[in-house]
C-alpha cells in the first residue's frame, strides 16, 4: 500500500477541504457584511449545502454527508443562540480535543484507531488484531494523529478565548487540509518503520 492510497483511506485531500469551505464561508460572511453572525451564518449553511449536493451527486455515502451537513448546521444554531461569532467554532474545538481522548485510550486498551479505520476500509475487519506486529505500528500511527488533534487544541483554543474570529477562521482551513496532509505522511512513515522488515505489509496480516 502505498501514501497515496493510506491518504484515501483515511478521508484525502478532498474530504479536508470540503470539511473547510462553510467555516470559511462563516468567517468571510461574518467579516464582510460588518461582523453580522446571521450573514455568516447564512454564508455557512448555504456553502455547506452545496457541499451536501455535490457529494451526493458525486456517490458519497449518505450518512458521510448527513453528518457533515448536521454539524455545520449546529454550529450555526450555537451561533444564533449565543451570539457570539467565535462560537461557530466551538463544535469544532470540542471534536477535536474528544478525538484526541478518542484515539488516546484507543491507543492503551490496544484497538488503535488507526488499524480500525484501515481495517474496515480494506475489508479485514478486525483480522488485523491478530497480528501482534500490525497493533504495534498501528498504535504508533495512531499517536502521530493524537498529536494533530493536539495541535489543534492548543492553536483553536487561546484563539477562542480571544474571539478572534477572523484568525479562528484562517487557522480552522491551515489545519485542515495541510495538517492532515502532514499527519498522514507521518502517521505511514511511522507504521512502516514500526513494522518488522520481513513483514508483507498492511494487506497481509500475519498471525500470532
Amino acid at each position: 500500500m502505498t501514501q497515496e492510497s493510506l491518504n484515501d483511506l483515511l478521508g484525502g485531500r478532498r474530504g479536508a477541504i470540503e470539511a473547510s469551505l462553510p467555516p470559511l464561508a462563516f468567517g468571510l460572511g461574518w467579516a464582510l457584511s460588518g461582523r453580522s453572525n446571521l450573514a455568516g451564518v447564512i454564508a455557512a449553511l448555504a456553502v455547506g449545502a452545496a457541499v451536501a449536493i455535490w457529494r451526493f451527486s458525486r456517490g458519497h455515502r449518505p450518512m458521510a454527508v448527513v453528518i457533515s451537513l448536521f454539524g455545520v448546521c449546529l454550529a450555526a444554531l450555537v451561533v444564533l443562540r449565543t451570539g457570539h461569532a467565535a462560537d461557530f467554532f466551538l463544535l469544532q474545538l470540542v471534536s477535536n480535543a474528544a478525538s484526541a481522548l478518542a484515539w488516546l485510550v484507543s491507543i492503551a486498551i490496544r484497538w488503535p484507531l488507526l488499524g480500525v479505520v484501515v481495517g474496515l476500509a480494506l475489508g479485514q475487519k478486525t483480522r488485523w488484531r491478530r497480528d501482534p506486529a500490525l497493533v504495534r505500528a498501528y498504535g504508533w500511527g495512531s499517536v502521530v494523529w493524537v498529536l494533530q488533534y493536539v495541535v489543534r487544541v492548543a492553536v483553536f483554543l487561546p484563539l477562542y478565548a480571544a474571539d478572534k474570529v477572523l484568525a479562528l477562521t484562517a487557522t480552522r482551513v491551515a489545519l485542515t487540509w495541510p495538517l492532515v496532509a502532514a499527519c498522514v505522511a507521518v502517521s505511514w512513515w511511522v507504521v512502516r518503520r514500526a513494522l518488522p522488515a520481513d513483514h508483507p505489509g498492511l494487506r497481509n496480516p500475519v498471525p500470532a
